[in-house]
């Protein structure tokens, strides 16, 4: 009888053993799964985090590592730059200068650097060097052609300089920052070089920050001049530029916030 139960016993406690082996192992496959899950939320979170890109009026968008552009042949100029920029982006890394070079993702070819040779213009940058010189990559990649646009040196090494260094300001300030940039194209500008580059009257930057859970945009839209006029003097609702560029900047926004924000052009929210 002891040794019927021993055995029985035995049993019975080699099957508890066995039970709690695939106990532990289905809580394991349960605690990767749920692992798993999280990790592919953050994944897709990464992938899907650049996703306010404006509409093209012309298809033809370029995508690099730190920035997209939308590529207009026919100013030979990108209409829009756009790109997040966030405070641990911010640096004051020191790379050597590289050339401005074709950009060989522009299906159509982007303007050659000849075109600006003795124009009387400036290469502008509509992404700014200044903005990714968190690595020599990024800092590089902002020397293709397609990211430039005719700006004269006064313009473009005085307010227009301002401007981008109060982004840098805002996007350590606020944590993160969408950026969005570009000229005003349109018929009859004054054009420079064998491929006519045209060089915009006017120039926009379009801001949007989610600082504190709040979404607030800020829009500018600046002559192309020599001015000495504080930045808030240029604030202009993202309405009035969407209507000058046919642009379409957030059109993945919630459309009453879209609305909301786009209409406004009070500059209160932001600190100057």
């Amino acid at each position: 009888m002891i040794k019927d139960f021993n055995k029985y016993s035995t049993k019975f406690n080699f099957g508890k053993i066995i039970l709690t082996l695939i106990l532990c192992v289905a809580l394991l496959d349960c605690k990767n799964s749920n692992f798993n899950k999280e990790n592919s939320n953050q994944k897709t979170a990464v992938s899907t985090e650049f996703n306010f890109l404006p509409t093209s009026n012309t298809k033809e968008i370029v995508v690099h590592d730190f920035y997209t552009l939308s590529y207009n042949e026919k100013y030979e100029q990108a209409e829009w730059v756009a790109y997040k920029l966030s405070s641990d982006m911010v640096s004051q890394h020191h790379f050597k200068r590289p050339f401005f070079i074709d950009d060989p993702r522009v299906e159509s070819r982007s303007a050659s650097w000849k075109n600006y040779k003795n124009s009387g213009f400036d290469k502008g940058h509509l992404c700014p060097a200044g903005d990714m010189k968190f690595s020599e990559k990024a800092f590089d990649d902002t020397f293709f052609t397609s990211n430039i646009s005719p700006q004269k040196h006064d313009f473009n090494d005085g307010i227009w300089n301002t401007l981008e260094s109060k982004v840098r300001y805002w996007a350590v300030k606020y944590n993160e920052i969408y950026v969005i940039t570009g000229g005003i194209l349109n018929n009859n500008l004054q054009t420079i070089g064998r491929e006519k580059v045209a060089v915009p009257n006017y120039f926009y930057k379009v801001l949007l920050t989610n600082s504190g859970g709040e979404y607030k945009v800020i829009a500018f839209l600046v002559p192309a001049v020599n001015n000495t006029e504080p930045l808030y003097k240029f604030v202009v609702s993202v309405d009035s530029i969407e209507k000058v560029t046919g642009i379409d900047f957030f059109p993945r926004l919630n459309d009453t916030l879209e609305n909301t924000l786009e209409r406004n052009s009070d500059y209160k929210k932001w600190s100057f």
